[in-house]
């Protein structure tokens, strides 16, 4: 009786673990597949990548609405800065944001930054230049924020810190670092997919223009301007909100 069993037995161990392990090869094989699709990762790779700024003018910027650049906004030891060191007033006096002279649809933007204590600005995207219908860049452009945490008022507002897609984001982790030290950013949008990286973590990804996006900037401050976040082609700007702040390595990739 034992041995007409035996071989029954072992035939079907024999297909039960071939079975088990066509299933764990096949539940890998998909989650790989998986996690090699959502995960966005920072890298050092610049291939294919055109500079947008070449360290030694300001050449390619302008200001908002205008054909030059504001004459507060300097170069110094390969950066782009805005000094607001003799500044009265907010945007006056040669200062306002800037912008690129081309507007990009899919691209990987990286650039860094710092700010000055107590300091405020911001990396705004798909801007749609018309300073006769938008007053400002913000009423089109979503910004990544640009921030002192550490003593700018903004940073007790959630979604307003260093990283945030401002007003409608906060950050997952802030890998910030202090006021006056360099900090790498990084925006990539793609076919809708935003994400956006600080000192190469990914702090925020989400998805524009569907449903859910409609839904935060209804509950944003921006819900009083009916075209901001709505543009899926449009400039990159670079923010004066009246404090000192630099950039350099500034590169886009269109994707």
């Amino acid at each position: 009786m034992k041995k007409m069993l035996l071989p029954a037995v072992a035939a079907a161990i024999a297909i039960m673990s071939c079975n088990s392990a066509k299933n764990s090869k096949t539940m890998s094989n998909t989650t790989d597949s998986s996690s090699s699709t959502n995960a966005m990762k920072s890298t050092d790779d610049t291939t294919g990548f055109v500079s947008l700024f070449d360290g030694k003018t300001t050449a390619g910027w302008h200001s908002y609405g205008k054909t030059t650049i504001g004459s507060l906004w300097k170069v110094a030891d390969g950066a782009l800065y805005l000094d607001t060191s003799k500044k009265e007033g907010w945007q006056t006096n040669g200062g306002g944001d800037i912008l690129t002279e081309k507007e990009y649809e899919n691209f990987h933007l990286k650039l860094d930054w710092k700010i000055a204590k107590n300091g405020n600005s911001g990396i705004i995207f798909f801007v749609h230049e018309d300073s006769a219908k938008y007053k400002y860049v913000w009423y089109t452009g979503p910004e990544m924020q640009v921030l002192d945490n550490n003593g700018h008022p903004d940073a007790k507002i959630p979604k307003h810190r260093a990283g945030d897609l401002y007003d409608l984001i906060s950050s997952s982790s802030e890998p910030v670092k202090p006021a006056g030290e360099w900090n790498h950013a990084e925006i990539v949008a793609n076919k809708g997919k935003l994400d956006l990286f600080l000192n190469g973590t990914n702090v925020v990804s989400t998805t524009m223009w569907d449903d859910n996006w409609k839904s935060m900037v209804a509950g944003s401050k921006f819900k009083a301007y009916p075209d901001f976040g709505t543009y899926k082609k449009g400039k990159i700007s670079l923010q004066d909100h009246g404090n000192m702040v630099w950039f350099k390595n500034i590169m886009i990739k269109e994707l």
